[in-house]
């Protein structure tokens, strides 16, 4: 769809690093605050940290800034963009990992004694019970302060986040441990307090839950640690991929300007601009993208495209930046730099992917935003009806400590997001790039997909596929003289010719006396001969007529959509060579794991049926619509739409953009063009069309997914708070059930890791 700027104001997009988020319950939060603003539509992602803003009136960042800061929290504008290395290292936040880890060891080391004491009756000396009091203290004051502050911040703000209930959870059961030590009777040897807890103590003595609050308060920093150690593995992959570039370049610089040789000069990767001329060793990683201008290498690309086989690289021919050079010394001219290569445009794809919201999450942060207020409602109503029906108070408030402490929107918040983290992630470090959460739906629903021919399926470049020879001819000779005539051109053809007569017979001749007949082909003297290659007219209006084995040839590579030329000298036609653009060796393997996946394959080509049918029968793809002329892709597309087919066009060129941005799920081959890239919903960033059936499956798991951690995470609360309302928890063990569910959460994302393409 088209939208022009009278249908839609133009916008601006803000990206802010968020501060101080302890749940999904503050992302939906500040999320809401945001979007109070005139002109402002915000997305507040938990698991990443980030929101990102469009604005469309005359909000500035200042004023997104003290919103949220407004709200209780911090936000920050990112670095600018430069080096993509330097960037991540400049944005990479502190791990949060590290502060938890010091609490959490304190917190166990002091709390394990404590439960031990109140759950096996052989420990319990005489006044054993303020030695737990001396022990779980710090554990409830410092190990949760965390907690606490958030708590306290959000309550001056007039809201309430899982903080809170932790800490009212915990500072009511140390509350009231402290009370019962104090002014009851808790402490007196041979006494029975009125109050007595589930746990049974061998002094009769049941009203303290210092082993409640002690283990709530380590259990729930073991999940915030587990957590935060698991979300940061989560974008280890962008991070990786942020990280992969060289840090420094050896360009080619004139020291003065007396002298005429260019020196190497060792300069920072992001002092790079457009034009400069730098040098890659073997080994070295290349810096940016550019255009080889010296020399010839091997590049190993499997770090942005997954492809493990090294790519022969020469002169005019593209590299790309992050790159290894396995091969001899090249010199490049670099034609992008900084955030334009094609490293932080993948990265900034995944960013923004990652940042998405699913429609399932949006409704999973509707529900967290409006969860703790409810939480705490029900925890109130199950203290009453307790004591309203002759309920103990002990088990009053036990109910009601455990429904404040299992409840958990954490992981409704962390479901979609940590699973769109490392699936976009993977797919990245496999050459796939998934531009947002709505493509994965997409990708459930599709039955066709369709592929154009020329660039996707074939090599789309031309190369010589046969040689015929004359009766008495020798294919050697015929490849010499006839390469070396079609190396002094510059037609496609011409330079496939030369391309395969190099690589079969060596260096070729030189030659002299060079014509290009136009439309016809070329004439020249190579080797002491007068050599004719082109069309059979060419030939024959210089008296060489071709015997009928070789016109038989000629028309059979015809009627199959190749391009056959006729070779001659002396007065005699020698053979005919065949070119034709060549099918790429997995193509055949890509189609049967595209059927694999119940998609129907469709082949979309301007040839004529006889050469479509040819090509579509090498590669296993019954349906074929040929003779489709470029305009008319996106037509083809709609008919089949219009059939009620859900369509998937795979495609590399500008005319197939439009057909692209119409089907359901365009994915474009990132050996194609920018323009066929932005309009699709999945780029495939190496040419191997295997790499389409890897980024459906991967795209639908990554779904699968989502929607499991969907199910457990409300599944959880459905099932524990009702158990916690009726009494039948130990908030001890609330406290570890509400940990492990975050955590559950985010290692079955983490599961996504071992994600293997076919072609690996």
């Amino acid at each position: 769809m088209v939208t022009t700027a009278t249908q839609q104001p133009a916008s601006d997009q803000v990206e802010l690093v968020i501060g101080g988020m302890t749940c999904a319950s503050c992302a939906a939060r500040i999320e809401k605050k945001l979007n109070k603003l005139d002109g402002v539509h915000a997305t507040v992602n938990y698991a990443t940290e980030k929101a990102r803003v469009d604005v469309t009136g005359d909000i500035s960042p200042a004023d997104l800034i003290a919103t949220v800061e407004q709200a209780g929290y911090t936000a920050t504008l990112p670095a600018p963009p430069r080096a993509p290395q330097r960037q991540a290292t400049e944005n990479s936040p502190a791990d949060p990992a590290a502060e938890l880890r010091t609490r959490l060891l304190v917190s166990l080391t002091l709390s394990v004694p404590v439960i031990a004491m109140a759950m096996i009756p052989a420990l319990q000396f005489t006044n054993w019970q303020w030695l737990s009091l001396t022990l779980a203290a710090p554990v409830v004051v410092w190990g949760a302060l965390p907690f606490h502050r958030a708590a306290w911040t959000n309550l001056r703000h007039g809201t309430a986040t899982m903080d809170t209930l932790v800490s009212m959870g915990t500072l009511a059961a140390l509350g009231w441990s402290v009370y019962a030590l104090f002014l009851g009777t808790a402490g007196t040897p041979g006494m029975t307090h009125p109050f007595e807890f589930t746990i049974a103590r061998t002094d009769g003595t049941g009203s303290i839950y210092l082993e409640a609050a002690a283990g709530v308060t380590t259990f729930i920093l073991a999940g915030r640690f587990f957590e935060a150690r698991a979300k940061r593995r989560a974008g280890a992959a962008l991070r990786a991929l942020l990280e992969m570039g060289a840090k420094e370049v050896s360009v080619l610089r004139t020291v003065n300007e007396r002298e005429v040789n260019e020196r190497e000069q060792r300069s920072p990767v992001e002092q790079l601009i457009v034009g400069d001329r730098f040098v890659v060793r073997p080994g070295e990683k290349i810096a940016t993208d550019g255009i080889v201008v010296e020399g010839s290498s091997a590049v190993d690309a499997s770090m942005l495209t997954g492809e493990s086989v090294p790519v022969e690289v020469g002169p005019e021919d593209a590299v790309v930046g992050a790159t290894v050079n396995v091969g001899g010394r090249i010199v490049v001219r670099a034609t992008r730099v900084g955030s334009d290569t094609q490293l932080a445009q993948m990265a900034e794809l995944v960013e923004a992917a990652q940042n998405g919201k699913a429609r399932a999450q949006r409704l999973a942060d509707k529900i967290s935003g409006i969860f703790v207020p409810i939480v705490i409602a029900l925890s109130v109503a199950t203290l009453g009806f307790w004591l309203g029906t002759g309920g103990s108070v002990a088990a009053a408030f036990t109910a009601a400590v455990a429904v404040l402490i299992i409840a958990c929107p954490c992981a409704l918040g962390l479901a979609t997001p940590t699973a769109l983290m490392v699936g976009t992630g993977r797919g990245a470090q496999l050459g796939i790039l998934i531009k947002g959460p709505e493509v994965l739906e997409s990708t459930r629903r599709v039955d066709t997909v369709v592929l154009d021919k020329t660039g996707t399926i074939t090599a789309g470049r031309m190369s010589l596929i046969d040689v015929i020879a004359a009766t008495g001819e020798e294919i050697p000779r015929i490849l010499e003289l006839a390469g070396a005539l079609e190396d002094s051109s510059e037609h496609p053809i011409a330079q496939a010719i030369a391309k395969g007569a190099r690589a079969r017979v060596g260096e070729l001749k030189p030659v002299e006396d060079f014509t290009n007949i136009a439309g016809l082909g070329v004439q020249g003297l190579v080797d002491g001969h007068a050599v004719l290659v082109g069309r059979a007219r060419l030939l024959a209006d210089w008296s060489h007529h071709l015997d009928e084995d070789l016109t038989q040839a000629m028309r059979a590579a015809e009627a199959e959509g190749k391009t056959a030329v006729a070779v001659g000298w002396d007065g005699k036609a020698r053979g005919v060579l065949v070119v034709a653009d060549t099918v790429k060796p997995t193509s055949a393997a890509a189609i049967t794991q595209l059927r694999a996946l119940g998609l129907t394959p469709i082949m979309l080509t301007g040839d004529n049926r006889e050469a479509a049918e040819a090509i579509a029968a090498q590669v296993g793809i019954d349906e074929v619509i040929p003779e489709v002329l470029p305009q008319d892709k996106v037509d083809t597309v709609t008919r089949l739409q219009a059939e009620g087919k859900v369509v998937a066009m795979v495609g590399d060129g500008v005319n197939d953009a439009a057909a692209l941005a119409q089907a359901d799920l365009g994915l474009a081959m990132g050996t194609g063009t920018d323009v066929a890239i932005e309009a699709s919903d999945l780029t495939l960033v190496r040419g191997d069309l295997r790499a389409a059936a890897d980024a459906i499956r991967l795209s639908r798991r990554t779904l699968a997914t989502i929607k499991g951690n969907l199910f457990w995470a409300f599944a959880y609360n459905v099932a524990a708070i009702p158990l916690a309302m009726a009494g039948l928890l130990n908030p001890m063990l609330a406290g570890a059930a509400m940990a492990f569910s975050s955590v559950f959460v985010v290692s079955n994302s983490l599961r996504l890791r071992g994600f293997r393409s076919t072609a690996q």
